[in-house]
């Protein structure tokens, strides 16, 4: 099987928003009470990685193609991203200076949550270390969110790759 370069993931992202505001402009939902959670647009786990500048123009490219700007806001997911790639690549999308008429930011789970329940490990003893590293996380999305996240660095469980082959959400 091909693997699925970034050029593919955008035409695949923009085929799929444009059938969604299609269907949604169909049925008269009002925009203005939609938040739309969809996937970055990044090379398939088995093709070469690509900088988060390049993520965050493949990205942003498809979302100005297809979401009208009605739409308040676009949350994310993490789409299997460690949780420091997927930091990086919000922050990256927000430092475009490109017309973006709704906000950018996060709707991550495990991308937020997995390496606090990693170091908690239902154990008492480590809530105080979980909790640490959990405010860290939420610190450096709401920092990506403004696009003023100086991290990119972090090590250990957060630079672990969330990709689980066949995973459903």
């Amino acid at each position: 099987m091909e693997a699925m370069d970034i050029k593919k993931c955008a035409a695949a992202t923009e085929t799929v928003l444009a059938a969604v505001y299609k269907a949604l402009n169909d049925h008269h939902v009002l925009l203005e009470g939609t938040l739309l959670k969809p996937n970055m647009v990044t090379p398939g786990s088995d093709s070469p990685k690509v900088p988060p500048e390049v993520i965050a123009e493949y990205t942003v490219t498809a979302l100005r193609r297809t979401v009208p700007p009605a739409v308040p806001g676009i949350v994310f997911l993490s789409g299997g991203q460690s949780e420091e790639e997927a930091t990086v690549n919000l922050n990256a999308m927000n430092k475009l200076e490109v017309l973006k008429p709704w906000t950018l930011s996060f709707s991550f789970g495990r991308a937020l949550q997995q390496s606090t329940l990693k170091v908690w490990a239902g154990k008492k003893e480590n809530v105080g270390k979980a909790q640490e590293g959990f405010l860290a996380r939420c610190q450096a999305n709401s920092e990506a969110t403004l696009g003023k996240y100086t991290g990119g660095n972090a090590g250990g469980l957060a630079s672990e790759s969330l990709y689980v082959k066949g995973y459903k959400y």
